[in-house]
């Protein structure tokens, strides 16, 4: 999407700082830097269209804005499909192969889904994010998965140090990444495979239907350097590997080796974006004690509001199958809908855990229906795990308090580079800011 893309969708670019209330908090002001830095051109432009329902945008395609609209988009699989012109299959296929979920659907679609479930049981997940998935117990190096960052952050925290909660968040998804692929998580092999997975991300961009010839075969090339051990471990079939279980439960080779691309790439940079940016609005709005209490309610009330404010997934694509309507809108077999996840999501309004969330919204950025999203468990065990950290640290009525912060430019989901916590006797405000 170009700057001209505002002008044709009539609805000027509102800033965060006027509302209606003429006061905005400042989560919604740094919520707005992040995305703006990751996004510059097309998140304008994706929220100049918000003020409408369903508006048809030249070489664009059809976007979306209401939630209870999404929802019936991506559940009327007669109609829309992930698979088809515009649509993620243009994206992922070139890079990931025919069969990874993301481009697949039907009877294939959920026979994989279903092989795959295993592997995102609660006893997988926690092994997953402890550090127990990736490779054999004496292959591990302590500090370095998912067992040893985080006693390391809480340490840190407890002795009064301060901590880069990016950094530190992106070497527990890296240690993750270890486990997927079948890696000891040290720390150069948690370094390199998340800067393979970010240099594939780092390529894709919300106003492009897909990669150019170019990016596909660099792409290709770091994606095979990085699942080289995954199809090294799949061979082996060892079961303490996740691509060794991924060969118990039946999957092909060319199958397991998608899934865990898709894996990599798409859920990585999502935990590495969420839980700072959390962190970041809890403290803005005075969230933090109940965020990291014992009650297991709370917390989870504030992660889901959490995640309705970011949005993980900012846009969903659909290619449109056969001749259909959309809000009322006629679109025909070959159009591109665009489902703003974004507007869907924000249009509640700030983040407010008391507030009863709309059914429409309710998860709508894991998606719905039978593409709703197979890693959600691992992603929230991930979260869990980064926020049980931060409470083992938060004692004597201490908390963490946000201090510099700084936003990641061009990512593909909108994150913090770096975000400074320490620990304080109350919630402080106006910490220092730097862009």
């Amino acid at each position: 999407m170009r700057a001209g893309l505002r002008a044709r969708l009539g609805s000027p670019v509102v800033s965060p700082r006027k509302s209606v209330s003429g006061a905005v908090g400042p989560e919604a002001l740094w919520e707005e830097r992040v995305q703006r830095a990751a996004h510059p051109l097309a998140y304008p432009a994706l929220r100049s269209a918000r003020g409408r329902p369903v508006v048809r945008v030249p070489r664009i395609g059809v976007i979306v804005s209401d939630a209870a609209i999404a929802r019936e988009v991506l559940l009327d699989l007669d109609h829309f499909s992930k698979v088809g012109p515009g649509a993620p299959s243009d994206l992922w296929t070139p890079v990931l192969g025919p069969s990874v979920l993301l481009n697949m659907e039907g009877a294939e679609h959920a026979a994989l889904r279903r092989a795959l479930g295993p592997l995102f049981s609660p006893r997988a997940v926690r092994e997953l994010v402890s550090g127990g998935g990736g490779a054999s117990s004496g292959d591990k190096a302590d500090g370095a998965d998912g067992g040893g960052v985080l006693p390391d952050l809480t340490r840190r925290l407890a002795a009064g140090e301060r901590v880069d909660l990016a950094a530190a968040v992106s070497a527990q998804a890296g240690a993750v990444i270890c486990g997927m692929v079948g890696l000891p998580p040290t720390d150069d092999a948690v370094r390199s495979a998340m800067s393979a997975a970010q240099t594939i991300t780092g390529m894709v961009r919300l106003h492009r239907h897909g990669l150019t010839r170019s990016q596909v075969v660099r792409a290709r090339e770091v994606l095979e350097r990085l699942t080289a051990p995954a199809r090294a471990a799949y061979r082996a079939g060892d079961p303490a590997t996740v691509p060794g279980r991924m060969r118990d439960l039946g999957l092909s080779e060319r199958e397991a080796m998608g899934a865990v691309g898709a894996f990599v790439l798409t859920g990585t940079e999502t935990i590495q974006s969420f839980v700072p940016r959390l962190v970041a609005i809890a403290h803005d709005t005075g969230w933090t004690a109940r965020l990291l209490a014992p009650d297991a309610a709370l917390r989870r009330r504030a992660v889901e509001e959490g995640l309705r404010v970011t949005v993980p997934t900012p846009a969903m694509l659909r290619s449109v199958r056969a001749d259909a309507s959309v809000g009322g809108l006629p679109v025909a077999a070959g159009e591109r809908v665009v489902i703003a996840t974004l507007n869907c999501c924000r249009a509640s309004g700030g983040f407010d855990p008391d507030r009863p969330v709309e059914p429409a919204v309710r998860h709508l950025w894991f998606g719905a229906g039978p593409h709703f999203c197979l890693g959600m468990p691992l992603a929230m065990a991930q979260v869990d795990v980064v926020l049980d950290a931060l409470a083992a640290a938060a004692t004597d009525g201490r908390v963490p308090v946000v201090g510099r912060r700084r936003a990641a430019r061009s990512v593909l989901v909108p994150a913090y580079r770096s975000l400074e916590l320490s620990l304080a006797t109350a919630v402080e405000t106006g910490a220092e800011e730097i862009a």
